[in-house]
């Protein structure tokens, strides 16, 4: 996790939001997908507009879990997304995951922003029949008290996504306060999330809510979930159209056994 910012002593709420940027492509109509299908491959002005606006939009968030940036290939200008939104949001630590490189034209990886300082950060890469697939777990604190954030992204394919949501549980089972948020590609009422959801204890704050696609949303598959121990006081899914994906942000009470104090070791 790179940056450097004050210390917390202690917190007692968190406001959070996941978000699939598309590599920081705008979105707007299933036409789109064609007509500005090369901006996939190739580096565009727009872009860049686009990126402030998500990072406007991230400035009001603690920690932001992020999906399908790019870390710095052709169709970016070989920007990495990441530090740059970090930068723009005003967000003090960041981390990036790469997770899958077309040559040199793309780079897709997973990335957390954040306002609190991690006190460890892993990479875990996700089993699948196709690789390319990851996630990020970020502790805050130390012991039962630490707080756990994992931002990750699922496959299309129900068989592998099995696999990681298997993968996943094992990542956290040991841990008591646990947020688990990103791009699924499933809704949280499917087999193999339900099954997920049992053995983990997990509830979905975002259970409901329909992300995609951003300009007329039919299904729920980008979600955030929560232990039992962590309160949520609210979850919604924001109306923009800046990636084909609408972000899902909840805001969260933390109870007086969680206490991810900065700068401890875990």
């Amino acid at each position: 996790m790179r940056g450097d910012g004050g210390d917390f002593e202690h917190i007692d709420a968190l406001r959070l939001i996941s978000f699939n940027i598309q590599a920081g492509n705008a979105t707007a109509k299933y036409r789109d997908y064609v007509t500005k299908g090369w901006q996939h491959v190739l580096p565009h002005e727009s872009r860049i507009a686009n990126l402030d606006a998500i990072a406007r939009l991230l400035a009001e968030f603690d920690i932001a879990g992020l999906q399908e940036l790019d870390d710095g290939s052709l169709r970016t200008g070989f920007l990495n997304q990441t530090q740059y939104l970090a930068e723009r949001a005003g967000f003090p630590f960041w981390s990036h995951q790469p997770n899958r490189r077309v040559s040199k034209i793309a780079r897709t990886c997973n990335g957390v922003l954040s306002r609190l300082r991690p006190t460890d950060v892993e990479d875990h890469k996700l089993p699948g029949r196709i690789p390319g697939r990851g996630a990020l777990a970020v502790f805050y604190g130390s012991g039962p008290s630490a707080l756990l954030v994992v931002v990750a992204h699922l496959a299309l394919g129900r068989g592998s996504r099995t696999m990681q949501l298997d993968f996943l549980n094992e990542l956290i089972e040991s841990e008591t306060h646990v947020v688990l948020m990103g791009d699924f590609n499933a809704s949280a009422g499917a087999d193999e999330m339900t099954a997920f959801l049992d053995r983990t204890g997990l509830h979905a704050a975002s259970a409901d809510l329909e992300t995609f696609p951003s300009w007329r949303p039919q299904r729920g598959i980008d979600h955030i979930f929560v232990s039992p121990s962590l309160r949520v006081r609210s979850c919604e899914v924001l109306p923009v159209t800046l990636s084909d994906h609408r972000p899902v942000a909840v805001d969260l009470a933390l109870p007086e056994s969680c206490v991810p104090l900065n700068g401890d070791q875990r």
